[in-house]
């Protein structure tokens, strides 16, 4: 059985019972469309747009995305067909899922990850090749995708040798095999054979997201200069035709729960253990003990509950967090198997960083806290610096063009303070019981969605005069746990 996080009202509806056979019938009001056409919409963006959640694509979660949701509103006010790339009930899995299995002695969820039901036609464990969609398409959402990913020819072209470090298999599921397309050639495709009347536009979290949570200890983020290019190519390829539209800036990952929930637990259990700090690596660069990789972070700077100190722990690091101190190896053998490496590249990789893993983790330079579970005070800096940089490139490309701007920043950065009430419910930005994000840490829930879909309305009602409602987000689910 699954118990979802959501609260109803029976009170309310027996009160419902007892007074249906005297009240009129009352009908919804009607909605406007205002100065904006929704007959054809489509949304472009990235692992946000498409649905994903609990770090997999999967049909519920494309169901629930917040452009189908909108799509479902837009119809009130003349809207359209929305397609989206779904996955078949017999491959509702799609690319796989974590689940909730359960929780440790210690009250830490315990996680698996989905492996029936795939949608998965071949390829390799590190490369897979997901089950081809090729009808027209509304909901043109590609999960990893960055802003300067959209003019890389063979994006999808999984046949091509040219790009094998920028092939995406997301976009490969939607592109025409041995195409050399790239995203950006989609989009004007799709605005010439669809003619859309309204669209919205989320891109670009992933080109600070992937360097964030590696700790940046891989991935990059993108120059501004390209990011500021490529955000005027993929706005005048969607106006081209005349369409009204919304652009949506990128939150500050510093405040998701993949990195603000295992730093104040670590905080307590060093500070009640008279830790005074721990040694971690920091940034991508090999060396030794004495080669300035290293990091002494003190406990009180680790990032607690009330937002005191300033270094963060990844979500990933929360198995490994409790071998502090001991000698161990299993939080590099972790991560070379995440780089898809053999186990056999092990002591060369170790070499190269000057581990020795029969010293104590965490507490001693030879064997310190990898750079991948830390995002460190001026890694962060870097994070918000283009953050800062990209909202103001989406800002103001979206204003010359007389578009709506829903600023998710801001919105993220109100519900990681003081939550987010749907009707008499407060939803968090917490880990599981906030409801808001999925077991990945990055991802909306479905509520989540729900959310977001309800803030884009406001937005677009603000700006073209329209009178949409939006969705009640308590009919759609939290965090499934397991009962």
């Amino acid at each position: 059985m699954k118990l979802f996080i959501k609260r109803s009202a029976p009170v309310l509806g027996l009160l419902g019972l007892g007074l249906a056979g005297c009240q009129p019938d009352i009908e919804a009001p009607s909605v406007s469309a205002g100065t904006a056409n929704f007959a054809r919409y489509i949304s472009v963006g990235n692992s946000l747009t498409i649905g994903v959640t609990d770090g997999g694509l999967y049909r519920e979660g494309q169901l629930n995305s917040y452009p189908n949701i909108l799509a479902g509103q837009f119809r009130l006010a003349g809207g359209g067909d929305f397609v989206q790339p779904l996955y078949s009930e017999a491959q509702a899995n799609g690319s796989g899922y974590l689940r909730l299995t359960g929780f440790t002695a210690a009250g830490l969820p315990v996680t698996a990850p989905v492996t029936t039901n795939l949608g998965v036609r071949g390829g390799t464990p590190q490369i897979p090749l997901y089950t081809k969609y090729l009808d027209p398409i509304n909901n043109l959402g590609v999960d990893g995708i960055r802003m300067s990913s959209i003019t890389i020819p063979d994006f999808g072209n999984f046949s091509s040798t040219s790009n094998a470090a920028n092939f995406n298999a997301n976009f490969e599921r939607i592109t025409p095999a041995g195409s050399s397309q790239t995203y950006l050639d989609r989009v004007k495709a799709t605005v010439a054979s669809i003619n859309p009347t309204f669209f919205t536009e989320w891109l670009g979290s992933n080109d600070v997201l992937g360097y964030a949570t590696a700790g940046g200890a891989a991935s990059s983020i993108t120059p501004t200069a390209t990011f500021t290019t490529n955000t005027g190519l993929i706005l005048d390829a969607l106006i081209a035709g005349g369409a009204k539209g919304m652009v949506s800036t990128i939150p500050d990952v510093a405040n998701i729960p993949f990195f603000t929930t295992v730093g104040p637990t670590f905080k307590a259990t060093l500070t009640a253990n008279n830790a005074a700090g721990l040694v971690a690596l920091t940034g991508a660069a090999a060396g030794g003990v004495t080669s300035g990789n290293r990091k002494q972070i003190a406990t009180i700077d680790i990032r607690d509950a009330a937002g005191n100190g300033r270094q963060l722990f990844t979500l990933t690091s929360s198995p490994f967090l409790g071998l502090f101190n001991r000698p161990t190896g299993a939080p590099w053998r972790y991560l070379l198997a995440q780089a898809n490496q053999p186990k056999a590249a092990l002591g060369p990789y170790l070499a190269s960083f000057g581990i020795d893993t029969l010293q104590a983790f965490g507490t001693t330079a030879a064997n310190p806290i990898p750079s991948a579970f830390i995002l460190d005070d001026v890694e962060q800096g870097q994070v918000l610096t283009a953050t800062t940089a990209f909202n103001t490139a989406l800002t103001t490309a979206a204003t010359n063009r007389g578009l709506a701007v829903f600023d998710a920043n801001t919105f993220f950065r109100s519900v990681a303070v003081s939550g987010y009430a749907t009707n008499a419910v407060n939803n968090t930005a917490g880990y599981l019981s906030g409801n808001l994000f999925g077991l990945d840490g990055v991802h909306p829930t479905p509520r989540g969605y729900a959310v977001i879909a309800n803030e884009m309305l406001k937005v677009i009602n603000a700006k073209y005069g329209s009178t949409f409602q939006g969705v009640n987000p308590n009919s759609f689910r939290g965090v499934v746990f397991p009962q």
